[in-house]
């Protein structure tokens, strides 16, 4: 994560939420599961929101995860890349959690209808859109076409909320495996506003695959 410069813009990143109830989810709350992460998940001190994100969610997440570390310029002490929950609305993806915590999201849908959700959601939002400056950027990376989230970073937001455009006409794996290109060849993708922004277009040609060292840091 990069720190501000004398000409560098702010820049944040939200990232949408892993699905905790689903068949991953439910590998790693088994109380036999003995992989490091689950035993990780269990211990006293925990695992962070982004490696069990990953683990949830595969390829997409970890693209969103090291694209933004990659790419998140903040000043000194302030984090640059939250994640959407289900419960307690925007966190910093090095938050460790338990256990219980993930039980906790695996009961409640991402559902703009459930105060379950979006009140924990808007009250977070609200306090981050008055903490940030006010020249900095605030890039979602997930899917602009709902409005379980869009609308409520929209309404505290507005113009400074930002996708990247190659996102459109691409599919949630497509989007994973840019994602790693772009962090692992430090290039970083063009951003446009979400509002008025066109949200279907024609489907960009296959990524030609790519494998990555054990060692690297995506």
């Amino acid at each position: 994560m990069k720190k501000i410069g004398n000409h560098e813009p702010a820049r944040i990143f939200l990232l949408s939420p892993a699905y905790a109830g689903g068949k991953r989810a439910q590998m790693i709350l088994r109380e036999r599961a003995r992989f490091d992460l689950a035993k990780k998940l269990r211990s006293s001190r925990g695992a962070t929101i982004a490696e069990v994100f990953t683990f949830l969610s595969g390829l997409y997440f970890r693209g969103k995860i090291a694209y933004a570390k990659a790419f998140a310029c903040v000043t000194n002490g302030h984090c640059g890349v939250f994640v959407i929950t289900p419960t307690r609305g925007l966190i910093d993806a090095q938050t460790k959690i338990s256990v219980a915590d993930l039980r906790e999201f695996a009961g409640v849908d991402i559902d703009a209808n459930d105060p379950r959700y979006r009140l924990p959601l808007e009250k977070s939002v609200k306090r981050l859109a008055k903490e940030l400056p006010t020249d900095c950027d605030v890039v979602l990376l997930g899917s602009i076409a709902t409005g379980k989230y869009v609308d409520i970073f929209l309404k505290h937001f507005k113009h400074r909320l930002r996708f990247p455009v190659d996102f459109v006409g691409r599919g949630d794996m497509s989007r994973g495996g840019l994602m790693l290109r772009c962090a692992a060849d430090r290039q970083e993708l063009r951003y446009i506003s979400v509002m008025g922004a066109i949200l279907n277009g024609q489907r960009p040609p296959k990524l030609e695959p790519r494998r990555y060292p054990k060692n690297s840091p995506i």
